[in-house]
Formats: structure tokens, sequence, C-alpha cells
């Protein structure tokens, strides 16, 4: 072979060798989207007291830790598994037991109210943070203080925040006097998002059988649901040491005054309980959401997988598509058995 192509041949192969690597490289099969229309409970692993808020089309959810507050961002509440997972604030050493956490948006700022044992003073309070950021998993969190009824700062768990008669008003559980431990439900007029008028007045206390199970006796976890004419109040009752921690409801008229307990009307009976069958023991500590095209009403919450389990990390989010009685008032139903296949939220 004459010298040039001996030095050509190499040459040759090698720049075949690359075409080749190069076309190889552009043909790699791209991995199609899931084409899963049903997801299964739980949706985590743990993740007591679970709350969700939906801001344009993406959700924000956060559960007690215990040790700091963490928001997971998901534009599709079925694969909240997967949903990115931000720290965003850890306390300094005059707290602990950080619980309850919920986010909220009021004028244009986010904020998260959380109850916190601030090592002193009987235990727990609810404190607030402020954040102005558009994403709250960004921007800086500025600690606003804890939140009290002047005159009254007494042990409070599991703010909220209810929205009415253009006024806003902080719902929570809490003691009657320092040396009383059953957790009643209070509300209070806000002046500011971190900043209560006086007085609150007491909208429910344990007085069911079914709200006495375990000890202390327990009304806790007040979450805000609106339908048509109606507000509800839909709070977990007995202790979560016990399989019997469940649902119990408020009812009062849209345009009612909710500083007013005659405005709210008690149901007898509680509106979720345990299914023992379905893996679902101790059911309550919810919040709500809607599909992503808004069509369907879906309830948010935690259980444990097996009896005797109490209040620990045991406790795991579900969620389930629920229905409106012909009274207007909310039908969960049971809770829905774990593994079971669901269909996803309509618009995912």
């Amino acid at each position: 072979m004459p010298t040039f192509f001996r030095r050509l041949l190499p040459l040759t192969l090698l720049a075949l060798t690359l075409a080749c690597q190069k076309a190889a490289v552009s043909v790699a099969p791209v991995t199609p989207p899931s084409t899963t229309t049903t997801f299964t409970n739980p949706l985590l692993p743990a993740g007591p007291d679970p709350w969700v808020i939906r801001r344009g089309d993406v959700y924000y959810y956060m559960h007690t830790t215990g040790n700091n507050l963490v928001i997971r961002k998901t534009a599709k509440m079925s694969e909240l598994g997967s949903a990115v997972s931000t720290v965003v604030w850890t306390p300094g050493p005059n707290q602990r037991d950080i619980w309850a956490p919920e986010l909220h948006f009021f004028d244009g700022k986010w904020y998260i109210y959380y109850s916190a044992d601030p090592l002193c003073c009987d235990g727990h309070r609810i404190n607030v943070l402020e954040n102005a950021s558009a994403d709250p998993t960004t921007g800086t969190w500025v600690d606003k203080g804890r939140i009290a009824v002047p005159g009254q700062d007494l042990w409070a768990i599991d703010g909220t925040v209810l929205e009415q008669n253009g006024k806003r008003y902080l719902l929570w559980s809490g003691h009657e006097v320092a040396s009383s431990p059953v957790q009643r439900l209070y509300i209070a007029e806000m002046s500011n998002p971190w900043t209560l008028v006086a007085p609150r007045v007491e909208l429910s206390h344990p007085e069911y059988s079914w709200e006495q199970i375990g000890s202390p006796a327990v009304n806790e976890g007040p979450e805000v649901l609106r339908h048509a004419d109606k507000t509800f109040i839909i709070y977990s009752a007995s202790h979560c040491s016990t399989d019997d921690y469940a649902l119990g409801m408020l009812t009062a008229a849209a345009t009612a005054d909710p500083l007013k307990p005659t405005a709210w009307t008690k149901t007898a009976t509680p509106v979720f309980v345990k299914n023992p069958a379905g893996r679902a023991f101790g059911p309550g500590h919810n919040s709500f959401f809607q599909s992503k095209d808004g069509t369907e009403d879906w309830i948010l919450y935690h259980a444990n997988p097996q009896p005797g389990q109490g209040c620990g990390d045991n406790r795991s989010p579900r969620m389930q598509k629920f229905t409106w009685n012909a009274d207007g008032t909310p039908n969960f139903g049971p809770p829905v058995a774990t593994g079971t296949a669901l269909p996803k939220p309509a618009g995912e």
C-alpha cells in the first residue's frame, strides 16, 4: 500500500468512528412521560398534620417534622413523593417540638403559622413567619413573633385563618386556663396577620363521648371548609395517642359573625373515623384542596397504618376525593384503604 494511503486509512477510520458515536448520541431514546392515571395512599412514608395550599399552578405542602419547617413544591398532588423539598426555617435554641405548620398567602406576602414549645410558660405557643417573595421556597423568612390574645398568653397550637365578611380570624386549639389540660377551639379577630384583637371566644370543647377518648380530652386542628352558603370548621377530636382520633364539624352561615358562638352548630357525631380494615387508625388533622381543574374537592389527612401507634411519625399523609350531601354538608366517606388505586385529581 502506498505511503499516502497508509497514512490516510487511520484518519478515515477515526472519522467514521466519531461519526458513529455522534449518531448514537443523537438518536438516544427519550423516556416517555408517565401515562399512569392512578395513585395510591400513603403519599409519603411519614407526615403528621399535613397542610397544602395552591397558588397558581403549584401546590405547596407542609407537615410536622418536629425540628424545622419544610415546604414541598409540586404541580401534581398525586406526585407529592417526588416533589422538591426545601428547608425554609430552623428554630433557634429557645424553641423545640415544632408542630402543625400552615402556609398562607395574604396581601401579597406568605405567612407560616406554626406551634412551638418556648421552653417556658406551660408549653406550646403559635408563632408567625413572613416572606415577601413570590415563591415561599425562596426569599427570606422574617420572624414576626408569638401570636396571642392580649392578656391571655396561654398554651396554644394548630393556628389557622378564617376569612369571613371582609375580616380575618385566627382559629386555634388552646387551654382555658394554665392549669387545665383540656383542649378547646378558640377564635379571635386579627388586626394583621400576626396580631390578635381581644377577646378570644370559645367555639367548641370536648363534650361528646367520641371527643373524650384518651387523656386529655381534645378538640384541635381546626380547618376551614366553604361550600355554597355555609362555612365549616372541621376539627380533630380525642387524643392522638388513641386509634379513635377522628374529625368533627362545626357549621355556620357564610355571612354569620364567626365570633358569636350561637352562629355555630356542632354535629353530634364524627364525620370521619378510623377504618381498621383499610389500615387507617386515628385519621385526622386534615386540610383541603381542589383538583387542578377546579372540579373536585379533596381532603388531605394523616393516619396510622397499624393500631396503637399513637402520635408519632408512623402517621402518614393520605388524600381522597369527597362529595357533598343534599343539605350542603361534606361527605368524606371512610378513609380509603392503603394501596388502593385511586384516580388522580382531575387535571393531573
